[in-house]
């Protein structure tokens, strides 16, 4: 019978013991990482994925903080957000990036995971503050079809956590999972948002505007903020139609709305009303500042306007404007923004009757 305590047999034993443990170990993070990946795969929005990146990830793969930079050139993501009432100041993790330049030095690198010690040259943009600042980072890719979409960004108190070299093949398989999670809940919230979009402007249309003006009148009333409403119409539309075409027309539509768009801000609402007219809601507005601005959109709509003929158009449009300055918190809150938006009406056909190419505005 071996000796059992035979120091050789005891090394053997310890070795068993300590390879035991160490699967052990593995399956546990495996099965911890199953998880994750189930989570981003099952996520229902764009809202449910980023909270699983920045709390379940964190806290099954031991990391001291993680964000999330994303390219949005056209701020088509971040507008579809705002319509989600998603409030950016609660992620501050989350980052966008009108160009990829915004990845700064990083981005020739951005074939790869990119992992070393902490420098605030190199990784500072992708861990702005507040966000704590990490001792070893590695940057993964995001990557959809071979394009750049924005990188996860890991970070460690441990300095030694992430080292150049490394190898990255689970990191790149989580980097994959998360690209194709963030397109497929990016493409499910534009599928949601086309339904409240003007196909012809691409701003959005009637039925959005009107669930906004419920949403921005009842949250002005809680918070005793003002709303101001803006209602524009394109001055003799119809002689636009009648002597240059349709077509022409839907140009001019299409140019009109980018113009006024050019002026908002990402937390105002502009839809398209019905024909040649435009509901802009502008939240925390007064009347001096709306008005100031409606002033400024008007001019830039009375700039020369080339068309793809390329005949040049002198176009007009008069606005009106009311404002709630301070809201009453016992009105019903969908009568208040009919009678918000029919006052607006009122103020535009003052406009009109005085002369059009003016901004008319009226205290609700």
């Amino acid at each position: 019978m071996p000796d059992q305590d035979n120091p050789e047999n005891l090394a053997l034993r310890r070795q068993l013991d300590a390879l035991l443990a160490q699967a052990r170990l593995n399956e546990e993070i495996m099965r911890r990482h199953q998880q994750i990946d189930l989570a981003f795969i099952g996520a229902s929005g764009f809202r449910e994925l980023i909270e699983s990146a920045f709390d379940a990830f964190v806290e099954s793969s031991e990391l001291d903080v993680v964000t999330l930079a994303l390219l949005d050139p056209d701020y088509a993501m971040r507008r579809v957000l705002i319509d989600l009432d998603v409030a950016f100041p609660d992620y501050p993790k989350l980052l966008f990036l009108d160009k990829p330049a915004g990845f700064g030095g990083l981005l020739g690198n951005l074939q790869k995971p990119v992992l070393g010690a902490w420098s605030e040259p190199e990784f500072g943009s992708m861990f702005p503050k507040p966000t704590v600042t990490p001792r070893s980072v590695a940057i993964l890719p995001l990557r959809r079809n071979g394009e750049l979409i924005g990188s996860l960004n890991l970070g460690s108190f441990r300095p030694l956590r992430y080292a150049a070299g490394m190898a990255t093949d689970f990191l790149e398989h989580r980097a994959s999972v998360l690209a194709l999670c963030l397109e497929n809940v990016i493409n499910r919230e534009l599928l949601k948002h086309m339904g409240l979009t003007d196909g012809l402007t691409g701003v959005s249309n009637r039925r959005y505007i009107e669930r906004r003006l419920v949403d921005e009148v009842g949250r002005a009333c809680r918070h005793g903020h003002a709303l101001s409403c803006m209602y524009i119409d394109i001055d003799h539309f119809k002689r636009i139609n009648d002597q240059i075409g349709h077509q022409a027309g839907d140009e001019v539509l299409r140019e009109v709305a980018a113009r006024i768009k050019l002026e908002l801000r990402l937390s105002d609402a502009l839809g398209r009303f019905g024909g040649e007219e435009f509901l802009v809601l502008l939240t925390g507005t007064d009347q001096p500042g709306a008005s100031t601005l409606a002033e400024r959109m008007r001019k830039r709509i009375s700039e020369p306007l080339r068309i793809d003929s390329g005949k040049e158009l002198h176009v007009t449009a008069s606005i009106g404007i009311a404002t709630m300055s301070r809201p009453d918190p016992t009105r019903e809150i969908e009568k208040l923004g009919k009678e918000l938006v029919g006052a607006a009406d009122r103020a535009l056909y003052a406009a009109k009757q005085a002369g059009r190419d003016r901004v008319v505005a009226v205290r609700f």
